[in-house]
């Protein structure tokens, strides 16, 4: 099942239309904070029926209440730096209030001279995990999503802190549509790619990474219990504008596209670019 968040309420992606469902849940962290899983959607009435270009997407998750993230977590990405192979997951949290909607414009603050894009796989748990085993963390996760983990390179340098490098408004666009676990073809090979102005730059698997998502989140999870609701950024695999020492500029458009969902766009701005409704990226509490 695949699921967005409108501003009409939430829907189930069927047959490449939009079916809107009667449901009071305003967006599915929601139904996560309260279910533990999406499948209470499966049963929803439809209320009607309409084109999923005629819809308008919003933060599917409402504002997480934890995004975590990790460093160089693929293969690709360590070979590409000479870095060696980390022995333990380089974890971070990232400020929620960064996280913003998809098709948002991102305004990148004057200060900053050298942001990057980084598709990745996001991972949303359904049902709280702490101290779990390998073999639990599957069975907890309510859907995988696309992210795009924005970086202030120049800032990750200079201070070395990739929670004030990541936690800018807007630095975490995700969405749009969730995808439920048992949807996946192969989870142990879910595929990313990133794309700039048409341009494709990243395309690798989640099979390349060098935690995969259950050892990921069972590490994590023996030092901080996850919550339904919370996010987990899945690391980025070779081909950032690092890599390339080629950074975003104004009027860039970033496009992730992870497997089972839609695919993620963001347009990158100045704020001299940026018209009074661009700097309202973030999504509201609930």
């Amino acid at each position: 099942m695949q699921v967005v968040t409108t501003l009409a309420g939430l829907g189930r992606i069927e047959d490449g239309s939009l079916a809107l469902l009667d449901t009071a849940f305003p967006h599915v962290g929601a139904v996560l904070e309260q279910e533990g899983s999406l499948q209470c959607l499966t049963s929803c009435a439809v209320l009607r029926r309409i084109p999923l270009d005629e819809a308008t997407l919003t933060a599917p998750l409402g504002r997480p209440r934890a995004v975590w993230g990790v460093g160089l977590n693929y293969r690709s990405k360590a070979a590409r730096t000479g870095r060696g192979l980390p022995e333990q997951p380089i974890l971070y949290l990232a400020a929620s209030s960064g996280a913003s909607a998809p098709g948002a414009q991102v305004v990148i603050p004057e200060s900053v001279t050298e942001p990057d894009y980084e598709g990745e796989i996001a991972i949303v748990v359904g049902r709280r995990l702490y101290r779990a085993t390998e073999s639990e963390v599957w069975p907890a996760i309510a859907a995988i999503t696309a992210a795009n983990d924005m970086t202030a390179r120049d800032v990750m340098r200079t201070t070395g802190t990739p929670a004030l490098a990541k936690s800018y408004p807007g630095f975490t666009p995700l969405g749009p549509s969730l995808c439920t676990p048992d949807d996946l073809a192969d989870r142990d090979a879910i595929r990313v790619r990133t794309r700039v102005n048409g341009k494709l730059l990243q395309d690798d698997t989640s099979a390349g990474m060098i935690f995969p998502v259950p050892d990921l989140l069972s590490r994590l999870s023996w030092f901080a219990a996850l919550e339904p609701g919370d996010v987990v950024l899945t690391g980025t695999p070779a081909g950032t504008g690092q890599d390339r020492a080629c950074f975003l500029a104004d009027g860039d458009e970033v496009r992730v596209e992870v497997d089972g969902v839609l695919p993620l766009v963001t347009r990158i701005v100045r704020p001299s670019d940026a018209s009074p409704r661009d700097l309202r990226l973030t999504a509201p509490a609930s």
